[in-house]
């Protein structure tokens, strides 16, 4: 089921639905109201100094590996490492206690033993640090003593006013603000995508994996056990964040269901949600009990409740970047009538079998656009929908002239491209026009590049979205070179058709929740 409680009664939501909680986290600097830096997770997630327990010189310790993805991440401010024997710590001067620190930091991150945490979070609210990360666990997702020892971390928390992220968690990426203390380093460019996560492991382990997309996060939060604070604070951290563009959730149970309800809803007319949630099945609930405690619920309950709160489901974590993919990326459609453009039947096949199967329609082609395209399809091709080139001479038909006329269609609400333009065939057409051999890695780039612009400079003319699918890798020059300019190119229709479909329900999503179209 999904409580609005926790079990254990340790729970204590770090904000409700009328904003912080009585507990009154102390804000910094001043500036003008804004629901983001006003936000109680903003200098957890924002510090500006840190304090850092469980770091070593010794490279098998995982505090010490977290401290190291701290450092590559470029973390601007001070950081104190706190240990009671080492003089140094990767090269930063360390300090035998907390009460030594030169300032009370913004952030302590503690990886210690179980044992000691709670006395080291007391003596942080001591010495006046108000958030804190707490990777260790053996708490509630333990069982017996932990549960007794969670209970002792909130309390300590509430003593001293503290915003409290974990026990058993992994804390921050925020590449905006160069934070990152995660177990791996951080890869790619910083993003647009807020991921809240009952997992740690799917914050860091799918860095590579959005990097080769050209995605990336705007903030990663790791909620852990969630003593203090839970996914509904984080989604309300995101909503006001400026860098996030779609909030994504990775969910073993909800513990605040009226609660969880009431933030999507406020939300969701303004910020897409989507949500993978893993304790429908028995299997799945037995490992998420074990691994962060979550109270999971059955599956059609949950599938009621996002419906109701206008949260979009995906069924798998490659489902759930999809979509946050196209909903962060692409511009809105009027409807859901998809135009396919291929140059190989089969794959125009493909995707028109795909986008049938996910809902979505594909129109026939104006008389008008038909005639247009009578002198760029060759007999061999189609001008129906899909409408299928087979060859091309000219690129310039493909990459602009070709999608420029089916996106004047009246009929076209989406436009997905099947690309295809191997190294191989450009370097082997540069070659045979006589470009010397020292020239055509050069001249391809070019070539590619100009190609990539056109496609980008079409779409920015036009108001509907306009997405594509490839076969080949994401390392395809011409391939890269769209995806570096923010076009979204999936790897098969199927993924692509899926996640087209995800972007038009979220329009009727809006349009039920009162934002819009």
């Amino acid at each position: 089921m999904i409580l609005d409680t926790m079990g254990s009664l340790s729970y204590v939501p770090l904000i409700t639905s009328a904003g912080p909680s009585a507990r009154n986290i102390p804000k910094t600097g001043n500036h003008m109201p804004d629901p983001h830096v006003d936000s109680p997770l903003y200098r957890l997630i924002n510090p500006r100094s840190m304090a850092f327990f469980g770091a070593s010189n010794n490279i098998s310790a995982m505090g010490t590996n977290l401290l190291l993805s701290v450092q590559a991440m470029g973390f601007e401010g001070p950081i104190y490492p706190v240990h009671p024997q080492a003089d140094t710590v990767l090269g930063l001067k360390a300090y035998q206690r907390v009460m030594d620190l030169p300032e009370a930091p913004d952030l302590a991150v503690i990886v210690l033993p179980t044992r000691i945490v709670n006395q080291t979070l007391e003596a942080c609210g001591e010495r006046g640090i108000r958030n804190a990360v707490v990777v260790s666990g053996g708490f509630k997702e333990r069982g017996g003593e932990g549960v007794a020892l969670e209970q002792e971390l909130v309390r300590i928390a509430r003593q001293y006013h503290m915003a409290l992220l974990g026990p058993n968690c992994l804390g921050v990426a925020n590449p905006h603000h160069r934070l990152n203390t995660t177990f791996l380093p951080y890869e790619g460019p910083p993003g647009f995508i807020g991921l809240a996560s009952q997992s740690g492991s799917i914050i860091t382990q799918l860095f590579e994996y959005l990097s080769a997309m050209e995605l990336g996060f705007s903030t990663a939060i790791s909620v852990g056990n969630e003593a203090v604070i839970d996914v509904v604070d984080c989604m309300r951290y995101l909503a006001g964040c400026p860098h996030t563009k779609v909030i994504a959730l990775y969910l073993e149970g909800i513990t605040r269901g009226r609660a969880f309800l009431e933030a999507a809803r406020s939300i969701v007319p303004h910020k897409p949600i989507v949500a993978f949630y893993v304790g429908g099945s028995e299997t799945g609930r037995r490992a998420g009990f074990s691994h962060t405690g979550a109270m999971a619920g059955p599956d059609d309950v949950y599938e009621g409740v996002f419906r109701q709160s206008g949260v979009i489901r995906a069924r798998s974590v490659t489902e759930l970047f999809d979509f946050c993919w196209a909903l962060g990326s692409l511009k809105r459609p009027r409807g859901s009538r998809v135009v396919i453009q291929t140059h190989s039947g089969g794959p125009g096949a493909a995707a028109a079998d795909s986008c049938g199967r996910a809902g979505l329609d594909l129109p026939a082609l104006s008389e008008e656009t038909v005639e247009k395209l009578a002198d760029f399809v060759p007999g061999t091709g189609s001008v129906n929908n899909p409408v299928d080139l087979t060859f091309s001479r000219n690129p310039q038909d493909f990459f602009h002239d070709i999608p420029k006329i089916l996106l004047e269609d009246e009929h076209t609400d989406i436009l997905m491209i099947y690309f295809l333009t191997p190294s191989q065939v450009v370097t082997r057409a540069l070659t045979q026009m006589g470009v010397p051999p020292d020239r055509v890695a050069q001249e391809g780039k070019k070539m590619t590049d100009q190609f990539c612009r056109q496609v980008v400079d079409l779409i920015g003319r036009h108001d509907q979205p306009v997405v594509g699918f490839t076969f080949r890798s994401f390392e395809e020059p011409s391939v890269k070179g769209l995806l570096t300019r923010g076009i979204p190119v999936y790897p098969g229709p199927e993924r692509a058709a899926r996640s087209l479909a995800a972007l038009t329900a979220y329009g009727t999503i809006r349009w039920r929740l009162g934002g819009g179209s």
